[in-house]
């Protein structure tokens, strides 16, 4: 990612977002139709129209809808989960992304795989939320939440390593085809990240 903020061409903007948005984020599951879309449904909707938010899947259940135990979920939440089919991560998409976030360290392995530059761009959504935590807000602008999620991108990645983790640390269950329980932990997980990001993007929104 360069220092600058990238414009983002309409092309690229998100399917729930506008070609205002600066900053692009690409969620990565597996099959692209329970925690992705939930991540990208939820994080579109916090961060307003700087920043687009789309999803792919490493094995993507191609053309699918979000799966319907997660639909309640955003539904029950505010959030639509409607007018989404799901596609599989191509080494395109991680090129156009500012930062994209996997829901499973493995996951975020396959990226980096997929396209070794990506490496400092790429961060597992709880990790991610836990480094910016970790980082002084009061150094980031006051601007859009693009802006001071560009700003936030060298302090996350340069906090790196400071504590050692585990996947149980940084992994999003993954519901598909379990029970309900299953998917109501997966979301809480990823909804207390998304709380997390937006506390520090966002502030006057905790």
């Amino acid at each position: 990612m360069s220092d600058s903020i990238r414009v983002v061409r309409p092309e690229d903007v998100s399917r729930t977002q506008t070609s205002e948005a600066t900053f692009a984020i690409l969620a990565v599951c597996t099959g692209n139709v329970c925690r992705s879309p939930a991540l990208e449904r939820l994080l579109a909707r916090q961060l307003g129209q700087t920043v687009s938010v789309q999803s792919a899947g490493t094995h993507a259940l191609v053309g699918h809808p979000i799966s319907e135990p997660m639909t309640r979920l955003l539904r029950s939440n505010g959030v639509d989960g409607e007018a989404f089919t799901a596609r599989r991560l191509t080494e395109d998409l991680i090129k156009e992304a500012d930062l994209v976030l996997a829901l499973t360290r493995a996951q975020r392995s396959l990226i980096v795989e997929l396209w070794p530059p990506s490496v400092r761009r790429t961060f597992t959504v709880r990790e991610f939320a836990r480094l910016l935590e970790e980082i002084d807000a009061s150094a980031l602008p006051q601007g859009t939440p693009a802006e001071r999620l560009c700003a936030a991108m060298p302090l996350a990645v340069a906090r790196r390593g400071f504590r050692r983790t585990s996947a149980e640390d940084d992994d999003v269950v993954d519901p598909f085809r379990l029970s309900d329980e299953v998917y109501a932990t997966s979301f809480m997980e990823i909804t207390a990240a998304v709380r997390m990001i937006v506390a520090v993007l966002v502030p006057d929104r905790r």
